[in-house]
């Protein structure tokens, strides 16, 4: 039954198959599944055969809505049908069938704008990710303030379990964002842009960056000492002294939430 219902043709040559046939041979049908009043032995086992990729579709487009819109239904159930061939479902949770969507949209080249459904599927599998993180509190504010003057600048900061940080050559935090607010996604041209999605109070967000913010925020969350991420960002960005900048985005990022600890 299996392999007839995960074969990717259809139901008549699911069951000739040679994994389905060397179980059952495909005469034999009628042995092992009853016809009913209305549908024969082989139409019956086409329900479950139809319904395999039907859910693999609908878990995919519930974690994929950006590539769902651009594609359309139908491209996008001939994306899904190649993928599940290459990466059927291995949990008992459909939750990761998708864990491997980015890398195979990178590699088929079946699909029309790869660089951008790339990316944008990176940005969704972040999102689910995201979404289905440990819960881990943010560093409180009184945490925030007991933390001595002279300590800062080697001070460590931890980010929460529900951190994903994106470098994308397109702009699509803005148009997965249209898509699921169900309003006009914007023109697709190469942009660099950088994100976070993070979560607080049960909420999923983007927060888009600046260059400097994404160097800053990605040394921070490897691990670096608060000074030294700042210095060695203030020296790359070549635009005079901006420190001052970079801490007003450090203290940005602390008022929302985005670290669980900091080490000093």
């Amino acid at each position: 039954m299996k392999a007839v219902i995960v074969h990717p043709g259809a139901v008549e040559a699911a069951v000739a198959a040679p994994e389905a046939a060397a179980e059952l041979p495909p005469e034999r049908l009628k042995d092992l599944v009853l016809p009913s009043r209305t549908l024969t032995a082989l139409e019956r086992v086409g329900i479950y055969h139809g319904m395999y990729l039907m859910r693999m579709r609908d878990a995919l487009a519930a974690d994929y809505p950006g590539l769902l819109h651009y594609l359309g239904a139908d491209a996008f159930e001939r994306l899904v049908q190649r993928y599940v061939q290459v990466y059927p479902s291995r949990s008992y949770t459909l939750n990761r069938l998708g864990d491997h969507l980015p890398e195979f949209i990178r590699d088929d080249q079946q699909l029309p704008r790869r660089g951008f459904l790339h990316d944008l599927a990176r940005l969704e599998l972040a999102i689910t990710e995201v979404f289905d993180a440990a819960e881990t509190a943010p560093v409180s504010p009184e945490a925030v303030a007991a933390v001595p003057a002279e300590a800062w600048a080697q001070a460590r900061l931890r980010p929460i379990a529900a951190f994903r940080l994106l470098a994308c050559s397109y702009p699509v935090s803005a148009y997965q964002q249209a898509v699921r607010g169900r309003k006009t996604p914007p023109k697709i041209g190469r942009q660099n842009n950088w994100v976070v999605i993070y979560r607080r109070n049960y909420g999923v967000y983007h927060l888009e960056l600046s260059r400097r913010g994404y160097d800053l925020l990605q040394a921070l969350a490897q691990g670096q000492p608060l000074a030294e991420a700042i210095e060695a960002v203030a020296q790359r960005a070549r635009a005079g002294r901006i420190e001052d900048e970079l801490f007003r985005m450090f203290r940005d990022w602390i008022s929302v939430g985005l670290f669980q600890s900091i080490d000093y």
